[in-house]
């Protein structure tokens, strides 16, 4: 038996096809990550599993009393406590307790003990608690009604609540988008406890790797499954392009070749016969798709200027809100080849720091250094929601840059992939992704020294994510992030800060150290990791400066070879006006001739350079 069977499913939205014949089947106990780019279609399909959307043609078949489990769109808002509402989820559990408390008679009372024994009905609540505990709450925070919590929160609450359920088949899209960093390991170990089955819709590629089974791309209307985790995904779709791409090479050299004897001899009585069989086996040979890629997606930043060290220092510092401290004793240095992860559960004053940083927050006590020419960008996911909507991301760079032109302003939006179309969309149609994109391009406008990055990835898809992690490598300045993606963490930052208890203190480990300190895990001996070596850091800055000259070289590559190509436009445009021939002379035509020859040599070399410095970048 099956856990879910998808058989030639179409799905249509306001005329657009987004699935067209897709097919998938779910294993019971298996896991699935749904992946594709952004508009793809993956939460429209996740609407159609639950019944939210009519599918326009095929089957989506659920196993039979099999329990769906999806996280609700509305966050629960109430009266009841945290507890309470989680613990409501169990309806069966519910039902039995209210008929208990009944009195019915002997008998039944008899079964309805006997039911909740067997649904494990004592240990609901701390089951509850755990998994309220693991998304961020708190003894005392449990214990309060769920209105009291902001949106963010409450959707955690809805989180647990189809955890605490447990279904056989469990969606979730998006999980980790609310969470922080903390929450998101501890996700990520339910997850691979978890016995059902489940399809998981996440840009997070460290989540992919660690908890699922089988990776679902949603590509052009079409579902194909690779098994293994997203790695083995890139791994084995790269393969199978490169394989396709051959195979479709090598098919139109042979339609080419046989299309030629059929225009060759076709006319000819003694070659007709054989030219219409080789007609009719062209038109039986079946035709292999060219690879269609999506166009890269890039980001870069403009390059700052540098400054002596230390760019940013605090000493004593004490920072809060209304007179009552968040966070004490704070001394705290940034240098221009800094980079910082924040670590901490939400609430601890991550967000509070970045601010102080920022220059969003004064000191409440103790002494703050700023270097004089020092230039900040600041992201936060908040700021999305301080757009025009009326406005476009145009209109939003050109009031951020009132001394700049339009067509540097359209060079700053194109720098994050916001192109000429884009750039004069309204907000209000501009999706989730197109907004974070327009944030990094308005927080980077000035080429800041210091960098504050507080979620930047909650709506960017892997492309995307990729393309920050790319960009922030090639970034010559300093870099404070905060993130509940632990691949972009591991990638980016040289130094982790732990940020808890009023205080921030450096953590002297990695990732995987601080995974094992959350799940109460102390590494056995001899398995312990050393700390960082003083010269880690110091590695990884000249790293990075090491492979400037080659951007550098790869940068004059690109404008020399954007020169030449303009200049064979040109030539290409005047030898194809019929006007120069009519009165030109000869000599003329001929240097124009042998000009466009000489570039097309000239760009050859120049192309195949180009191609070496990018893989050696790509390998860095």
């Amino acid at each position: 038996m099956t856990a879910l069977v998808i058989r030639d499913l179409t799905l249509r939205i306001a005329g657009r096809t987004l699935l067209d014949g897709a097919d998938l089947t779910v294993e019971p106990g298996r896991k699935v990550g749904l992946v594709g780019r952004n508009g793809a279609g993956k939460s429209t399909l996740l609407k159609a599993i639950t019944g939210e959307l009519s599918p326009d043609g095929g089957e989506i078949r659920l196993a039979q009393r099999a329990r769906l489990g999806h996280v609700a769109q509305e966050a629960p808002g109430g009266e009841d406590s945290l507890l309470e509402t989680v613990l409501a989820a169990d309806t069966e559990r519910a039902a039995l307790l209210a008929e208990a408390a009944a009195a019915p008679e002997g008998h039944r009372l008899a079964e309805i003990h006997e039911r909740l024994i067997a649904i494990q009905a004592d240990s609901a609540p701390s089951r509850a608690a755990t998994i309220l505990a693991g998304l961020g709450f708190d003894a005392a925070a449990q214990a309060r009604p769920s209105r009291e919590f902001s949106g963010g929160w409450r959707m955690r609450v809805a989180l647990a609540w189809v955890l605490f359920l447990e279904p056989d088949l469990l969606l979730l899209d998006e999980p980790t988008n609310h969470l922080d960093l903390e929450a998101t390991i501890w996700l990520e170990g339910w997850l691979q406890r978890f016995s059902g089955a489940a399809i998981v819709v996440s840009h997070d590629r460290g989540l992919l790797d660690r908890c699922v089974d089988a990776i679902a791309h949603l590509d052009r209307g079409k579902l194909a499954l690779y098994p293994g985790g997203f790695g083995n995904f890139v791994r084995v779709r790269t393969e199978r392009q490169a394989q396709l791409a051959a195979a479709a090479e090598r098919q139109a050299a042979e339609r080419a070749h046989i299309q030629s004897f059929i225009d060759r001899f076709r006319a000819k009585a003694s070659k007709a016969r054989q030219a219409q069989s080789r007609l009719k086996a062209l038109e039986r040979m079946p035709v292999i798709e060219a690879v269609v890629e999506d166009a890269a997606t890039r980001f870069a930043f403009p390059e700052p200027s540098e400054l002596p060290p230390p760019i940013l220092s605090v000493s004593g510092g004490v920072i809060g809100y209304d007179g009552r401290a968040v966070l004490r004793g704070l001394d705290l240095r940034l240098d221009q080849d800094d980079r910082i992860a924040l670590l901490g559960a939400n609430g601890n004053g991550k967000s509070t720091l970045a601010k102080l940083f920022a220059g969003r927050l004064p000191l409440m006590a103790g002494k703050e250094h700023r270097a004089p020419k020092l230039k900040i960008g600041y992201f936060a996911q908040h700021q999305a929601e301080e757009l025009d909507l009326d406005g476009t991301p145009l209109t939003h760079m050109q009031a951020a840059l009132p001394r700049a032109t339009v067509a540097q302003c359209r060079a700053q939006l194109a720098r994050f992939g916001l192109d000429a179309d884009r750039a004069e969309t309204k907000i209000s149609a501009c999706s989730g992704g197109e907004k974070a994109r327009l944030l990094l391009a308005l927080c980077t406008r000035e080429a800041p020294q210091l960098l504050i990055l507080d979620e930047p990835t909650n709506h960017l898809d892997i492309d995307a994510r990729d393309a920050l992690v790319k960009a922030l490598a090639e970034y010559k300045g300093a870099v404070v992030l905060i993130s509940h993606d632990p691949h972009l963490v591991e990638l980016v930052a040289d130094r982790l800060w732990l940020v808890g208890d009023g205080r921030v203190t450096p953590y002297d480990g990695d990732l995987e150290d601080y995974r094992a300190l959350l799940s109460g895990r102390r590494p056995a001996r001899g398995e312990a990791a050393a700390p960082p070596k003083p010269s880690e850091r110091r590695e990884r800055a000249e790293s990075r400066a090491a492979l400037a000259p080659l951007r550098e070289k790869a940068k004059r590559i690109e404008a020399e070879m954007a020169k030449l190509q303009q200049e064979a436009a040109t030539i290409d445009a005047a030898l194809a006006d019929p006007r120069l021939y009519a009165n030109s002379k000869g000599d003329l035509i001929a240097r124009a001739t042998q000009r466009r020859a000489e570039i097309t040599r000239l760009l050859s070399p120049l192309e195949d350079e180009w191609l070496e410095l990018q893989e050696k970048l790509e390998a860095a």
